[in-house]
């Protein structure tokens, strides 16, 4: 018979990116309004302290990106046209006027009404400007109308995308809310200091834009330091009590540059003095879910991630060699800032190009930085400078750089031009291995092996691949992630924990331990949320303290992520860890308040109510799941299992059935049916679903046990043992089916 089954599924804490989209929220301090607030110490000084004797730098950064990152809306930062005119698109008609010295927008506001919007800030100038709107609770939005700062005309963010008023993306939304979303990137010691019980801000900052303590750190102790006799004496301190010193070293200006020029999560408002990334940040790794499988930018993914796969970075390269690390622009023009490095005579010229002089395709960066459109209009190009590969695009169907112009041509021909012209083999690239590990199928894991064994590769692509080996639960995998929690990058130790989550504690338990005092505050946090999930009394002594401390440090993440609709999803995932249902629920509920389309705390929340012995309350979760995703094959599973629970077998056969039409990939749906409709006596009806079961997952050996026990039971004792010996050949020490195989004489 069909055991009764709890839905309580194992829960995966998936510590979410929280990135950056140049969208907004508000900001407010006592009165109200986004204010300047100097630190406590009053460490921070501002620009006009660094003036008189930076005057160079200073004339370069007024004329830069980072000075126009945020700045009050007035007659000389905003660029949109505001002389009462109009603009429709997706469903809304928007008026952009002046009253008096004020700009507002007449737009749909949260209740699908128009209202009036003062902007209150322009955010950026190009290519594109968009503008701040203050709301209650200390909040500022950003609506999707944007200024097209070249075609001098306005457009939306998500065209052609009719968002509903009552919609997380909703520009009046928590998607869209600055303080969240984009507050930290453009001011100078921003603080959100969001209250999570009264869902408000009290933001502050330092200075309104990216100013110069943005990346040299807080000011006061220069000044002190310069005008102090000490200076004048000639009694030399090296940096000066400053960050980013001339000749400072690759790692630590690349890491000044990366908490803004990478998708990231900031772990806490404190942050640790380090030159460690993962001290304060937890970047994206270059996985599926945000790039192509070969690790080329896909979504809004910033710099940092692709330059750390780049041989620029193993080479010793860094942000300030191509850029003005003030003004942001090249320091050269294009080719130009290239051969700074590359030989003119080798590179620059159509025996390597193959392209005519002066004509796009003789751009090195056309070729080995191509670009994408983000925002609209924001050209950004890839910073892990590869060499264009056609033939992957043949064969796995990830893009190049070659078909961005030959548009005309397939990918077979463009292959073929660079077979014509390099010979047929190419060298080997990191991605000949991460592209079919990242399939996640049976010929994955030696590839992902091999890249986290071999010398040349990445730590970044490491770390891809040690979270990639998370989804393979077998001795080889659990080995070699294993082994990643020694390395010398924090990062691949970090998704190394990370990725144990799928295998028994006895398996990690020992060599998670000592991770509970690692240096980096990301990987003692990882191995904390491991330790979560132990007994107290399953917890080694020797390590207690040490886990005492680390699951501090994890909570305090938690907490810091709950202004974001994910983030409270993340804080209650750890309460059911604990079975803490109270809190659980709560943050849950608040996490599906900011956005109701969350189905992973949805399913989870059904997991809690249903452990809770509130079996109606869970299916009522769970079918608003299914009005989200009406053809979600898990929801189907987990109702399944519910319903049967709830003695509705029609129900529950209907669900499993409805799970197994939409080709789901998880063994139980078929595990589970084929023991249900083989109690009914369905038993050819059992036996199809278990062997589609087993054409999916071809080495799940509870299958194989589910369609012996089937045989058995419809009398056909040849088939039995048949199955049974391929049980016994992929699992033959299991105490479970010695009795089956005795019986059986197998």
């Amino acid at each position: 018979m069909l055991k009764k089954s709890s839905i309580l599924i194992g829960i995966l804490i998936i510590l979410f990116i929280i990135f950056r989209v140049f969208i907004v929220d508000s900001c407010s301090s006592r009165d109200g309004e986004y204010t300047e607030t100097l630190s406590d110490n009053n460490a921070y000084v501002g620009d006009k302290s660094c003036v008189k004797c930076h005057t160079t730098e200073h004339h370069q950064w007024k004329q830069s990106d980072h000075y126009m990152s945020m700045l009050p809306a007035n007659d000389s930062t905003v660029r949109g046209d505001f002389n009462n005119v109009t603009f429709t698109a997706d469903g809304v008609t928007s008026k952009f006027y002046k009253k008096g010295s004020k700009f507002f927008i007449n737009t749909e506001g949260s209740d699908g009404k128009n209202h009036d919007f003062e902007v209150k800030y322009i955010f950026g100038y190009k290519p594109l400007q968009q503008y701040l709107v203050q709301f209650p609770g200390g909040r500022m939005q950003v609506p999707r109308l944007s200024w097209d700062v070249n075609k001098k005309k306005w457009f939306n963010q998500y065209a052609g995308q009719k968002i509903p008023s009552h919609d997380w993306l909703h520009w009046t939304g928590n998607a869209q809310n600055w303080n969240t979303m984009c507050a930290t990137c453009h001011s100078t010691n921003l603080h959100k200091n969001y209250d999570t019980k009264t869902d408000t801000y009290k933001t502050s900052y330092s200075v309104i834009n990216v100013s110069c303590e943005s990346c040299h750190g807080a000011g006061q102790k220069h000044l002190n330091y310069i005008n102090g006799s000490d200076y004048k004496s000639g009694d030399k301190v090296t940096g000066s009590f400053m960050k980013l010193a001339k000749n400072t070293g690759q790692l630590e200006l690349i890491n000044t540059c990366a908490p803004c020029h990478a998708r990231v999560s900031e772990i806490s408002p404190k942050h640790i003095d380090s030159k460690e990334i993962m001290d304060n940040y937890i970047p994206q790794i270059p996985d599926t879910e945000f790039f192509h499988a070969d690790g080329q930018v896909d979504d809004e993914d910033y710099i940092y991630t692709s330059f750390l796969q780049s041989k620029m970075y193993s080479k010793g390269v860094k942000c300030s060699n191509c850029h003005n690390p003030h003004s942001i622009k090249l320091k050269k023009i294009d080719n130009q800032t290239c051969l700074q490095c590359h030989i003119a005579k080798k590179y620059d010229t159509p025996k390597h190009t193959f392209h005519t002089v002066g004509s796009k395709g003789s751009l090195c960066v056309n070729c080995h930085m191509p670009g994408k459109l983000y925002m609209g209009n924001d050209l950004r190009h890839d910073h892990s400078f590869r060499v264009p590969r056609p033939d992957l695009s043949v064969k796995y169907g990830t893009p190049n750089a070659c078909s961005n112009c030959h548009k005309d041509k397939s990918e077979k021909e463009l292959a073929n031009a660079v077979i014509k012209w390099y010979g047929p083999n190419r060298k080997y690239h990191f991605a000949d291995d991460l592209i079919p590990g990242s399939k996640l199928d049976a010929n994955s894991e030696s590839h992902l092996v091999q890249l986290i064994n071999l010398p040349t590769t990445p730590n970044i692509i490491k770390a891809t691949a040690v979270f990639y080996l998370g989804s393979i639960n077998t001795p080889t995998s659990l080995k070699t992630i294993l082994s990643c929690l020694n390395h010398k990058d924090a990062q691949v130790r970090y998704r190394a924990l990370r990725s144990l989550a799928i295998f028994a504690p006895n398996d990690w338990i020992s060599n998670v331990g000592p991770l509970l005092l690692d240096k980096v505050r990301a990987v003692r946090i990882a191995a904390a949320d491991l330790f979560v999930s132990l007994p107290k009394d399953q917890i080694p002594t020797q390590y207690t303290t040490a886990f005492e401390a680390a699951n501090k440090e994890l909570v305090s993440y938690l907490r810091y992520q709950t202004d974001f609709s994910i983030g409270n999803v993340m804080l209650a995932d750890y309460y059911l860890k604990i079975q803490d249902y109270v809190n659980a629920e709560a943050f849950y509920l608040k996490g599906l308040k900011k956005d109701s389309k969350i189905n992973y705390a949805l399913l989870n929340l059904s997991s809690l109510y249903n452990a809770v012995g509130k079996n109606d309350a869970s299916l009522q979760v769970l079918q608003k799941a299914l009005k989200n995703d009406p053809n979600n094959e898990r929801i189907y599973y987990n109702l399944a299992l519910l319903y049967n629970e709830m003695n509705n077998a029609v129900a529950a056969e209907a669900a499993f059935a409805k799970a197994v039409s939409l080709k789901s990939q998880n063994p139980r749906v078929y595990y589970n049916y084929g023991l249900m409709l083989n109690a009914k006596k369905k038993f050819k009806e059992a036996e199809a679903v278990l062997q589609k079961g087993i054409a999916i997952n071809p080495d799940t050996s509870d299958l194989y046990y589910a369609l012996t026990f089937v045989y058995i039971q419809s009398g056909n004792n040849a088939k039995a043992q048949q199955t049974a010996l391929r049980l016994k050949q992929l699992d033959p020490n299991n105490p479970n089916y010695q009795d089956l195989f005795r019986n059986l004489g197998v």
